[in-house]
Parts: C-alpha cells; structure tokens; sequence
C-alpha cells in the first residue's frame, strides 16, 4: 500500500462519486484506477465491454446469461 499525491480538485471529484457508487473514497480512487490501466490495456474496447469482460471473469453471469444456461 503506497500514498498517492492527487490534486484537490481531483480528490473532490472522488469523494462526490465514492457518493454516488456507495464506495469510500479510496475504493472509488482504486476503481477508477483499475479501470483506467484495463482501459489502457484493451484501447479496442469500449468501457461497457471491460466491465462486462471483469464481471464475466469473476464468474458474474447477467439475468440473459442465466436464461441460455
């Protein structure tokens, strides 16, 4: 675990979103992080679809998944 120097007006942006998606500030700042490199990692995907990607990967299957299954 390390410390990360933001900006102010960035951490304040984090906070109202960590808000928004019921995470605390440092889970919303990792989330977005994490989602950043993936974005990085995969620039022929869209957002929707890395989600989508990571959700499957956890083994999280959507409500049309369950009904082909």
């Amino acid at each position: 675990m390390g410390i990360v120097n933001i900006e102010d007006e960035l951490h304040d942006q984090i906070r109202k979103a960590s808000g928004v998606s019921h995470r605390s500030i440092n889970a919303q700042a990792g989330f977005w992080i994490r989602i950043g490199m993936l974005c990085e990692m995969n620039p022929t995907l869209t957002f929707n679809e890395v989600i989508i990607s990571e959700l499957r990967a956890a083994g999280v299957t959507t409500p049309a998944q369950a009904k082909t299954a």
